[in-house]
């Protein structure tokens, strides 16, 4: 037994990978062909919310709704007693911005005009469904094409 012949390399002909075998890459697109996830969208409140000192707020931001953010207020004592007060939560936790409200929050949601507020609902709704929850179905009486709303009728619902 020689010292050493375990530890000599292996001939170079015996490192080469069959074509086969050999890992293909796969095609990267360029940075400007790739799609970003848009997360915040820019609104602007109809009436606007006035805070304590009488300045009106109008100019707001929302985010994308996480899964958690839908599940949180269903643990929130006011809206298991009122299941209505679930979109107030939901939206205190979802817009990140409203003028220069130093701190948002559901209380301020719960303080917005009832017109600002219905805005916010349809404005959650558009943001999340990332189009429509529409479909279109046939009457199987009639046969008359029409469409359904797959939905919920409130924030939070599926």
């Amino acid at each position: 037994m020689r010292r050493g012949a375990a530890a000599q390399p292996a001939p170079a002909a015996a490192a080469v990978i069959p074509e086969a075998a050999a890992p293909v890459a796969a095609p990267v697109e360029p940075p400007s062909a790739r799609r970003e996830l848009r997360t915040e969208f820019a609104f602007e409140l109809p009436r606007g919310y006035v805070d304590e000192s009488g300045t009106v707020h109008r100019e707001g931001v929302m985010r994308l709704a996480t899964a958690r953010d839908e599940l949180i207020p269903l643990r929130d004592i006011r809206v298991q007693e009122n299941p209505a007060y679930l979109s107030v939560v939901l939206l205190g936790r979802v817009i990140t911005r409203l003028g220069s409200v130093a701190h948002m929050h559901d209380g301020v949601v719960e303080n917005m005009f009832a017109s600002d507020l219905a805005f916010l609902q349809d404005f959650y709704r558009q943001v999340n469904a990332e189009g429509h929850t529409r479909a279109g179905v046939t009457c199987p009486h009639c046969e008359q094409p029409f469409e359904v709303e797959l939905g919920g009728s409130r924030l939070g619902e599926s």
